[in-house]
C-alpha cells in the first residue's frame, strides 16, 4: 500500500501561509488534497467553503477537503482516512496541515513519526515554512517559534517578493545561514508553483538518486559549517550575507552535515542515537540522513528524527549512487558538530579515548 504523503505548511503570525494555501489549492495538481487547519488559525478559508462551516469536514470550491483540528491530530487524521476508505469523501491522494502562527512544528512531527497507526498510513513529505518578506528579519529576532520554523523546513517560502530586491536578499541571505539545506523560493501574492513546494524526497524511498541528494544537501551544510563565524559570508547564490550578530536567537541554531566513508556496525549507531537524545534530546530539533551499516552493506538505512523521537529505520533497495559513505544531516540548539562528532566516532569505533565532554552532553559552542 502506497503511503499518503502530508506535508506541514508553517510560519509565523501574518507571514502570508493562508494566502499561499488558498493560491496553492487553485493549482489543478492539489485537486485531490486534504487541508487541516489548526481552529486558532488568525485566517480562515470560509470564503471557499461550500459546506456548512461547523461541520468537521468540509469540500472547497477547489474540490479539496478542509477540516479543523478539534480534538487531536492523530484523531482527525484517523477519521478523515477512515471517510476516504470507506467511500464518504473524495479519495484524497495528500494531505496538508497548516500550523498557527505561534506554533512549534515539532510536536506535528512527532506525531506523524510516533504514532504507529499513522505511520502505517501516512508518510511525512515536507515541511513548508512561510516567512515575511516585510517583516521576517525582526521577526527572527525577536520570536525563537520563527526561528524554529524556519530551521527545521525543507522549504523556505519569501512572502511579498516583489519587495526592494536588496531588501529581500538580506532575508534570503539570513534564512541561509540558518537552513542551508532548505530550497529558498519568492512568492508575489502568494503565487508559488505547487510541483516546488511538495515532493521534498525524504521518506519517499521509492525515489532515489538525485532525489536523496535534494534531500540532503550536504554540501550546503559542510558549507555553513565552515563559515559559521563569518563576519561576512556569502550565501549559495553570491549574494551578501545578514552581518553576525551575537544577540540574535538563531545564534544558537546550528546546521551541520557529517560524513563517514566506513560502515558502522548497527547496534554502535543506534547506541549513538540513544546517547544523542538522552543528553541532548530536545535540542536536536531535526536529524536525516542514509547510513552505511555494516551488516547490511548493499541497502543503506534511511533515518529520520526530530528531538527526541526517530522515525523506524526504513531500508532502501539500492545505493543512490556511487557514493556509499554515510551522511547525516543536523540542525541543532546550542549542540556543536565537535560534540556530535566525539559521540559518533567514540561509538562507532572511530576514536578509541574516552572524553568526559561526551558523559555531560557539552553545551559549549
Amino acid at each position: 500500500m502506497s503511503l499518503l504523503p502530508v506535508s506541514i505548511l508553517t510560519g509565523f503570525l501574518g507571514s502570508g501561509k493562508t494566502t499561499l494555501l488558498r493560491h496553492l489549492l487553485g493549482q489543478p495538481e492539489l485537486s485531490d488534497t486534504a487541508v487541516i487547519v489548526n481552529e486558532f488559525g488568525e485566517v480562515g478559508l470560509d470564503h471557499m467553503l461550500v459546506a456548512d462551516s461547523e461541520e468537521k469536514i468540509v469540500e472547497l470550491n477547489s474540490g479539496c477537503l478542509c477540516c479543523t483540528v478539534r480534538w487531536d491530530l492523530v484523531t482527525t487524521l484517523d477519521e478523515l482516512y477512515a471517510k476516504r476508505e470507506a467511500g464518504s469523501i473524495p479519495a484524497f491522494s495528500r494531505v496538508v496541515i497548516e500550523t498557527t502562527g505561534l506554533a512549534d512544528p515539532a510536536p506535528v512531527l512527532h506525531t506523524l513519526m510516533n504514532d504507529p497507526k499513522l505511520a502505517a498510513r501516512f508518510r511525512l513529505d515536507s515541511v513548508i515554512t512561510v516567512v515575511d518578506g516585510v517583516n521576517g528579519l525582526a521577526t527572527l529576532d525577536r520570536h525563537e517559534e520563527a526561528v524554529k520554523q524556519a530551521a527545521v523546513a525543507d522549504r523556505l517560502v519569501i512572502t511579498k517578493g516583489d519587495l526592494p530586491e536588496a531588501e529581500v536578499d538580506t532575508l534570503e541571505s539570513r534564512l541561509g545561514q540558518l537552513n542551508p539545506g532548505a530550497a529558498r523560493l519568492r512568492a508575489i501574492m502568494g503565487e508559488v508553483p505547487a510541483d516546488a513546494l511538495f515532493g521534498a524526497g525524504f521518506y519517499a524511498l521509492e525515489e532515489r538518486g538525485e532525489d536523496v541528494r535534494r534531500w540532503l544537501r550536504e554540501e550546503a551544510y559542510q558549507d555553513a559549517a565552515g563559515h559559521d563565524h563569518a563576519e561576512h559570508a556569502h550565501a549559495h547564490d553570491g549574494s551578501q550575507a545578514h552581518a553576525h550578530d551575537v544577540n540574535r536567537h538563531d545564534d544558537h541554531i546550528r546546521a551541520f552535515s557529517i560524513v563517514r566513508e566506513e560502515p558502522v556496525s548497527g547496534a554502535r549507531f543506534s547506541l549513538f542515537l540513544e546517547l544523542l537524545v538522552a543528553n541532548r534530546g530536545p535540542d536536536i530539533l531535526r536529524v536525516k540522513g542514509i547510513v552505511n551499516i555494516a551488516e547490511k552493506p548493499d541497502k543503506p538505512a534511511v533515518i529520520h528524527g526530530v528531538q527526541h523521537l526517530f522515525h523506524p529505520v526504513a531500508w532502501m533497495d539500492s545505493w543512490p549512487d556511487a557514493d556509499r559513505s554515510t551522511r547525516l544531516v543536523f540542525i541543532t540548539r546550542d549542540v556543536s558538530r565537535d560534540w556530535v562528532e566525539k559521540l559518533l566516532d567514540a561509538l562507532t569505533g572511530e576514536r578509541e579515548e574516552t572524553d568526559p565532554v561526551l558523559q555531560a552532553g557539552d553545551r559549549r559552542e
